[in-house]
């Protein structure tokens, strides 16, 4: 009996974060990074990126449910990628993957709240030391950059941080 009281109440409290979801996360890239990503880097390389920022966002805020019902709109202004990407490698064939360096991102945007209130969201995080990026992906550093966006949004820290 304990045990299915257990079960129950992990069911409820697992069902009642599902709800606490934000209302909507759009994503938008910059025209810049737009111009960098056709010029550079691969269009759809950096679509794929805005997509796992509007995932690591929308992630993090049900699981904890901070900015329940709002709607969160960002815009990737810019991102570095670790290692050449594969339209890079295709533009420049002496190009290699084993090639690393320093990454990361920069994000801007709001949250609109269910009662109108509009708050600024503005991080940016870029790794400062090539020995971290070795062993990290193509856009290893950008997506550590989303993971820490997504956290500080989903603890309630200040969103206009710069």
């Amino acid at each position: 009996m304990r045990l299915l009281l257990t079960t129950t109440l992990a069911a409820a409290s697992l069902a009642g974060a599902a709800f606490a979801a934000p209302a909507s996360v759009t994503v938008k890239i910059s025209p810049q990074l737009q111009q960098d990503a056709a010029r550079t880097y691969g269009t759809a390389e950096v679509q794929r990126l805005a997509d796992d920022l509007k995932r690591d966002v929308m992630r993090r805020l049900t699981d904890t449910g901070v900015l329940s019902g709002a709607e969160i709109e960002l815009t990737l202004v810019d991102a570095k990628p670790n290692r050449p990407t594969f339209q890079q490698m295709r533009d420049k064939p002496g190009l290699s993957y084993q090639s690393h360096g320093v990454g990361g991102a920069r994000v801007e945007g709001k949250a609109i709240s269910v009662d109108g209130t509009i708050t600024p969201i503005a991080y940016q995080w870029y790794e400062t030391d090539i020995r971290n990026t070795w062993y990290q992906s193509t856009w290893g550093d950008a997506n550590t950059a989303f993971e820490r966006l997504a956290s500080r949004l989903a603890q309630g820290e200040t969103y206009a941080s710069r």
